[in-house]
């Protein structure tokens, strides 16, 4: 069995291949399902954020999986191949563990060590197990990668000096404004960046916080938390002209906010700026309307630019946080070599045992009556032997187990002492 991932995340592709690839939430179950059903995979899990979108599964060792995942991700999208492929990175093995290790401890996100993405990634987790799509080898993996998250929370300080994306965005807001006192804001979206920007713009003294989203209860619970004014969603856009930032965070498929929609909105607040953040993928605003006079518009590639500013503090925890990930990787590694050997120990253990109790039964008629006590000696000596023979077996592929030629050894084992399948 191997394990492969294959995906694209915010260094790999702009926000406009990403937001082509990403799954929306309720077509998540019939894609794991079309996924575990491919040809050669055994186990999968898709993970899809404003950042990433990666896919990891389990495959039999002989079947072509990253064409596979590759073409489940086309297929899926509705792209061609070879308009995707040149975004995709894909990694096996340990390398791909070392992956998922460090994007459950946020080594790998637009802002190192936000804690958003490991609750994304428990949630695909969860959802992939729900459908019955993880099971066994990746199940391992994933529980594993959860631990090492903790882990590095709770040895290194990279928790203490991160900050979310929607901090970031409320950090431009700043740069733009000068100062938000006063200021009013439009949170359009009810999800976690939704919610994370608005504690940030409350503490930065903002004036009224507006909120919008489908569901209005969510977005009562959002607006109560923040001391915000709820708006019904089908009417949002007659409040746009009224506030000057719009924070866009909604899992709407097409434009909430058009350029032609902005321009009336500036004309009747009579040119005073509008500030207009874009974190949203599929993007919720035009990208035109960037082009409309006195309105600034921001999306989550954008926000890049203030978090490289706060990266550059983190390097050192970072790297402490890379050794513990180094070190958990050389031991899952280990274990699941250690569990691909073991069927093979018990193959040999029960054919020696057989071979034994064969030979005992085919010599009973030459041995004549034996007292108990001798049988109990012919079982002990016998038993004796066959365990000094497969002791030199058994300790050597113990000890290839974490060694990339340990198949190697595992399949000579297997031809000697005719184990089932070779």
């Amino acid at each position: 069995m191997k394990l492969l991932l294959a995906g694209l995340n915010h260094k790999t592709a702009p926000v406009e291949v990403r937001e082509r690839l990403a799954f929306e939430e309720k077509a998540l179950p019939e894609a794991l399902d079309r996924l575990k059903h491919r040809p050669g995979l055994m186990e999968g899990m898709i993970l899809s954020t404003c950042n990433r979108v990666e896919v990891a599964v389990t495959a039999d060792d002989g079947a072509d999986s990253d064409s596979a995942v590759e073409g489940f991700l086309a297929e899926s999208r509705q792209v061609e191949r070879s308009w995707v492929a040149p975004y995709l990175y894909k990694l096996g093995g340990s390398d791909a563990i070392r992956h998922l290790f460090r994007v459950a401890s946020s080594l790998d996100s637009m802002v190192v060590g936000e804690p958003q993405i490991l609750g994304q990634l428990k949630t695909a987790y969860a959802l992939a197990k729900e459908h019955g799509a993880i099971s066994g080898y990746l199940d391992l993996v994933m529980t594993r990668a959860f631990n090492v998250a903790k882990r590095v929370r709770t040895e290194t300080e990279i928790g203490e000096s991160a900050v979310s994306v929607s901090y970031a965005a409320v950090e431009l807001a700043r740069e733009i404004f000068g100062s938000l006192q006063g200021k009013r804001v439009l949170v359009v979206g009810a999800g976690e960046m939704a919610e994370s920007a608005m504690r940030h713009l409350k503490r930065a003294g903002v004036s009224e916080i507006l909120v919008t989203n489908r569901t209005r209860s969510r977005a009562e619970e959002l607006a109560g938390e923040a001391g915000g004014r709820v708006i019904e969603y089908d009417r949002f856009l007659e409040s746009v002209p009224e506030v000057d930032i719009v924070i866009a965070s909604s899992g709407s498929p097409t434009y909430i906010l058009t350029s032609e929609q902005v321009r009336h909105a500036v004309a009747r607040r009579r040119n005073r700026p509008m500030f207009l953040i874009d974190i949203a993928v599929p993007r919720n605003i035009e990208p035109q309307v960037n082009q409309v006079d006195n309105v600034f518009l921001y999306d989550i590639d954008d926000l890049g630019k203030v978090v490289d500013t706060n990266v550059k503090g983190r390097l050192e925890v970072a790297q402490q946080a890379e050794d513990i990930i180094h070190e958990e990787v050389e031991r899952m590694v280990v274990r699941l070599k250690t569990r691909e050997v073991a069927p093979t120990i018990v193959s040999l253990q029960e054919q020696l045992e057989q071979w034994r109790k064969g030979e005992i039964d085919r010599q009973r008629t030459k041995l004549g009556s034996l007292t108990a006590q001798q049988e109990e000696a012919l079982d002990a000596i016998t038993r004796g032997i066959v365990n000094k023979i497969a002791h030199g077996p058994i300790t050597e592929l113990r000890k290839q187990a974490a060694d990339p030629s340990g198949i190697q050894v595992m399949s000579t084992i297997r031809r000697l002492f005719r184990l089932g399948g070779e």
